[in-house]
């Protein structure tokens, strides 16, 4: 067989275990970017002008600061998808974006009359949770197929302590998205910001996605399987952080959960760039 049939074969088959990223998911990653940078731009950036810029209107701006931060750090890792030479180090984000996904397609069902049909962005943010709850997990489903899971000689593990820490945190807070996400009113009564049905239940598929991931991690043992999510966090964390000090108005400073929130993200923060440095020095 010729050498361009051999190398074809070879890209198309996914049961060969040698841990690359399929074409097709690279192409995906390549193709999602551009959504997520206009997202990033709008709502991070242009947080007091949703109305007029997406696809419903968001008051006030913590909430839009949050899902800019958030599509900002997916800018950051769907092009390390794009580029990264092995699967698992990209994988377990894959497990808590499509739960994301998931529950942003049924937030936008449930209020569909907040939405601004006749905005543009609508019409994109229908395309991408229509597409991407069946696209994301079904590309993960296929490209897991290459990663065979082994430990090479000399790889770096994560500590086991961490593993069990950020496996637990990780389900605390993806029960307790569920639990938000199905009864927004739990989030209303007492968040440090003014959130609405709709805002709570989208703020809960954050917390989902940041829930699962951490969950997903425990599973995998490889310091590389972890490092481009942390870095991905690194990256949401401290844009959401310098978020709180534009907008610090809206919260309620009398509200003890506002120094709960702010305060466990900034801890969390400290503490994943001690073990980013700790492990990179290895």
């Amino acid at each position: 067989m010729s050498d361009w049939r051999v190398k074809l074969q070879h890209r198309v088959d996914i049961s060969v275990q040698d841990d690359r990223i399929l074409p097709l998911t690279r192409w995906v990653a390549r193709i999602i970017i551009p959504f997520l940078a206009a997202a990033f731009l709008v709502l991070f950036g242009l947080p007091a002008r949703t109305t007029e810029l997406f696809a419903w209107t968001i008051r006030p701006e913590m909430t839009p600061i949050i899902m800019g931060a958030g599509y900002g750090a997916g800018v950051y890792f769907f092009y390390r998808v794009s580029t990264a030479e092995e699967w698992h180090t990209v994988a377990p984000v894959f497990l808590g974006i499509a739960t994301f996904t998931w529950f942003m397609a049924i937030a936008t069902v449930l209020h569909w009359e907040n939405f601004n049909h006749t905005h543009v962005t609508f019409s994109l943010w229908v395309f991408l949770y229509a597409i991407t709850p069946i696209l994301i997990p079904a590309l993960w489903a296929l490209n897991r197929r290459t990663d065979s899971g082994e430990l090479r000689a000399g790889e770096i593990r994560l500590p086991r302590a961490v593993r069990v820490l950020g496996g637990l945190l990780g389900l605390v807070v993806t029960a307790s998205a569920v639990a938000l996400f199905v009864f927004p009113d739990l989030m209303i009564g007492v968040w440090p910001w003014t959130v609405s049905p709709l805002t709570a239940r989208i703020l809960a598929g954050w917390f989902a996605l940041f829930g699962v991931v951490n969950v997903a991690v425990v599973l995998d043992e490889r310091w590389s399987a972890a490092r481009i999510l942390v870095q991905s966090e690194l990256l949401g964390f401290s844009l959401v952080l310098v978020g709180v000090g534009r907008v610090w108005d809206n919260f309620d400073t009398s509200n003890v959960l506002t120094w709960g929130v702010v305060g466990g993200m900034i801890l969390y923060l400290g503490a994943i760039l001690v073990l980013y440095l700790g492990m990179e020095r290895w």
